[in-house]
């Protein structure tokens, strides 16, 4: 059973930075994917980053440049580094991962993750 704990949200005002972390327990091989998604009020849930096995990343166009998507020392840890929040950025963000695809990560889309974590809360106010 793989479970996902994500820490790291709060509060902070535009242009400020936050650092999310992920671990992911029962997950026994590197050869996973591993991501971040969003989801605001009235908003579709939006795919903001995803990185594979090998440490390729994908970045959502609204975020580029602003978040970093990196593994921790183990395989099974993950951050997501993100700078010049914006208002927009508000919304919980979940970690999530999946291991059926021999390491690599599929389309940034909710359906194809198998595991989910519960979500941290990100607000963006000034």
């Amino acid at each position: 059973q793989v479970q996902l704990a994500e820490s790291g949200g709060g509060s902070v005002q535009p242009g400020g930075s936050l650092t999310l972390s992920c671990t992911a327990s029962g997950l026994t091989s590197r050869r996973n994917c591993m991501g971040w998604f969003r989801h605001a009020p009235g908003h579709e849930r939006e795919g903001v980053a995803q990185i594979d096995s090998s440490g390729s990343a994908t970045i959502a166009d609204s975020v580029k440049g602003r978040f970093t998507i990196f593994k921790g020392d183990a395989f099974n840890v993950l951050h997501l580094q993100m700078n010049n929040l914006k208002f927009e950025d508000s919304a919980m963000y979940y970690c999530v991962a999946v291991n059926r695809y021999g390491g690599g990560c599929p389309a940034i889309m909710p359906s194809e993750y198998d595991y989910w974590g519960q979500g941290t809360q990100v607000t963006v106010a000034s």
